[in-house]
């Protein structure tokens, strides 16, 4: 699947064909992810591509991806490599309502204690980048999940949307972690610039998305649609184009200012994940309008599409983002 352009055609259902995510999560292990190019290598938006592609032919496997890819560039900007490079790897960072992992320093190393939610991956991946409070700050450790996590909460992840993302609420103990699997220094995981490039590679997943949604609904089509279903579709395909122009601008701007501030990176981000989130949005509602019931009543591939885009684009922080976008653009009016 590396190398081609991303396109319109490469979501169709049809190929989708396991039940489950395990098999085609662990193609993209053994194939696109060896050797994916870094955010900022000057490959970026083939970087993107490839995220995009995976997306569209199962948001779960999307997210999974995605989350591998970024462990791996995480892994890179902290100078340290994969313990085994055949593992599959996730990034498991959320901060819980109700308390949080955390890792005490002992002897040969940190004791990893507690839960998190939104495990994403959970049965599935080697090994995962967690995040812990410390007495030293906010900390993120490389660990074994089977032997670090000792529990997954029963009923945790009863999610339609996104359901085979399988992300649980787990809790942590185990063995020691050694010091060298503590990756950087503290509040390393949210300080650094690359934080904000791997936000905006989620939006590339939110694209593959609502690619696959477009994909399906064109394979669904008459041969003389209605002009209604041909002007639902064309709004569609504006909005697809909206999303692949400001990705490929990020990319290009985070391949020219790959040590960019973190101020100016996080602005980046939130303007591409704002854009890509509504004009998704607006695949959402231009497909349902376009193909009616039918496609997300008799067709389990499309409704699943419609039902995981749906909530995997409920991750971005809506007002909040909006108004810190606002809060910059008063302060600074970057376009200028």
């Amino acid at each position: 699947m590396a190398g081609a352009e991303i396109c319109y055609e490469f979501g169709h259902a049809e190929q989708v064909t396991m039940p489950r995510v395990q098999p085609l999560f662990d193609q993209f292990v053994r194939t696109d992810a060896v050797g994916l190019a870094l955010p900022g290598s000057g490959e970026t938006w083939h970087r993107f591509e490839v995220l995009a592609r995976w997306a569209s032919l199962d948001l779960s496997v999307g997210r999974l991806s995605e989350g591998h890819a970024d462990a791996l560039a995480i892994l890179s900007e902290a100078g340290m490599s994969p313990v085994d490079d055949r593992a599959s790897y996730g990034v498991w960072a959320a901060r819980s309502r109700r308390g949080d992992t955390s890792a005490t320093r002992v002897a040969g190393g940190w004791r990893l204690s507690g839960s998190k939610e939104f495990c994403s991956g959970t049965g599935v991946l080697d090994r995962a980048l967690v995040t812990a409070e410390t007495s030293e700050g906010y900390r993120l450790f490389d660990i074994a999940v089977e032997e670090n996590v000792v529990a997954a909460v029963k009923d945790s992840w009863p999610a339609v949307g996104m359901a085979d993302s399988v992300s649980s609420t787990l809790e942590f103990s185990g063995p020691i972690i050694p010091e060298t699997r503590a990756v950087g220094p503290a509040n390393f995981y949210t300080e650094r610039s690359g934080f904000w490039f791997g936000a905006s590679g989620v939006a590339a997943c939110w694209y593959g998305g609502a690619v696959g949604l477009v994909n399906d609904l064109i394979t669904s089509l008459p041969a003389e649609p209605s002009p209604h279903v041909l002007a639902d579709l064309g709004l569609a395909a504006a909005s697809l184009e909206a999303m692949r122009d400001v990705l490929k601008s990020t990319a290009g701007a985070i391949d020219a200012s790959a040590s960019d501030n973190v101020e100016r990176a996080r602005y980046r981000a939130l303007v591409t994940r704002q854009v890509v989130r509504d004009a998704a949005m607006e695949v959402l509602s231009r497909v349902a309008s376009a193909g009616g019931a039918r496609p997300l009543c008799h067709d389990r591939a499309q409704s699943r599409r419609a039902a995981d885009l749906f909530v995997y684009l409920s991750q971005h922080h809506g007002g909040s983002d909006a108004a810190e976008l606002g809060r910059v653009a008063k302060e600074t009016r970057p376009w200028n």
